[in-house]
């Protein structure tokens, strides 16, 4: 069994959290033994495509013809592109219609969690539906106090302060604006983000806020994972107040990291058990009063429950998963 990874416009996604689901793909790939390939040109058993382009599109219809089977994971919904960049709510039903048509072109969807999978039933699409983890490297992830004090030393930090770390893109969907205005609530701690995109295709809201000047608050831009796994390791709180998403993989390394994790209150979430894995909160308010009980260990510490639970997501077992999807795939008779 030979597969091929399709992922259009790979190297603008990168910095992504799609971006992240593909090397996780391809690691749990790899620590199946299983053999796949990048390359359009090379010979290959199923196609597995990771992206809704145009490109995509088209060669999905051409791989069709050739009587190729095809796995089109869904890591994208109408309802976690609204809210994401100029004009995404206005032109969002037009989004999902083109998503109905790049996604009915698999034999099989695949997609993050159950959540995201009950928002594709109701596509009505007629297709097996699974959902699969995007999952995580637990092994590189593991809490390592020597990165997490070169975190502090390489932005500034100090021993004793109390350093709250965010992760996403610049768009409103991922809580920024909520982030700076807990930064202003709680000039006792430290807020820093990691993460970019293009400021020139943000609201004005985004903009704005990005360049919000205040002595605790730090837009970091893109990192790499190295360094991700440095400030979970460093900091006193892995801070989430998304509104909306198919999975959020930065969760699942918080937890192996063994940080303190405070998330918004959310469907995609339920999995995430409140107060017995992470803590959560559903508005600005709660998170407001949340933070601090939680820094200042005034709650219980759930870290250890929450690794235990991001270990079932590692990308061996991942790997295991979409072998039984291909395989399921490959012997399926035609329709």
């Amino acid at each position: 069994m030979k597969i091929l990874l399709y992922t259009e416009g790979l190297k603008t996604i990168s910095k992504s959290g799609l971006g992240k689901a593909i090397k996780h793909q391809m690691k749990a790939l790899e620590d199946n033994g299983v053999e796949y390939t990048t390359n359009l040109k090379d010979d290959y058993d199923l196609l597995h495509i990771n992206f809704y382009g145009p490109k995509s599109y088209l060669y999905a219809k051409k791989a069709k013809k050739r009587g190729k089977k095809i796995v089109y994971h869904a890591h994208s919904t109408e309802e976690d592109f609204r809210n994401s960049f100029l004009f995404s709510n206005l032109v969002s039903p037009l989004f999902k219609k083109w998503l109905i048509t790049c996604y009915s072109l698999g034999d099989y969807i695949i997609t993050p969690t159950e959540y995201s999978k009950k928002l594709l039933l109701n596509y009505h699409m007629n297709r097996p539906i699974r959902a699969i983890s995007n999952g995580v490297d637990t092994e590189f992830f593991e809490k390592d106090p020597k990165a997490g004090e070169e975190f502090r030393k390489t932005y500034g930090y100090q021993k004793e302060d109390k350093v709250i770390v965010g992760i996403g893109l610049y768009i409103k969907r991922k809580g920024l604006l909520d982030f700076v205005e807990l930064a202003k609530r709680l000039p006792e701690y430290q807020f820093i983000w990691f993460g970019y995109s293009p400021l020139w295709a943000s609201p004005r809201e985004i903009r704005k806020a990005v360049k919000t000047k205040l002595p605790n608050l730090h837009f970091a831009g893109y990192v790499e994972s190295s360094m991700i796994k440095s400030a979970l390791s460093g900091a006193n709180l892995y801070l989430f107040p998304t509104l909306e998403e198919t999975e959020g993989i930065p969760i699942i390394e918080a937890l192996t990291s063994r940080i303190p994790t405070l998330i918004r209150d959310i469907p995609v979430f339920q999995e995430y058990e409140k107060d017995k894995v992470v803590y959560k909160a559903k508005d600005l308010e709660e998170f407001t009063e949340m933070i601090p009980k939680i820094i200042e260990k005034k709650l219980p510490d759930l870290t250890e429950e929450g690794y235990l639970m991001a270990k079932k997501k590692d990308t061996k077992i991942v790997g295991k998963e979409l072998i039984d999807t291909y395989r399921e795939v490959l012997n399926a008779k035609e329709r």
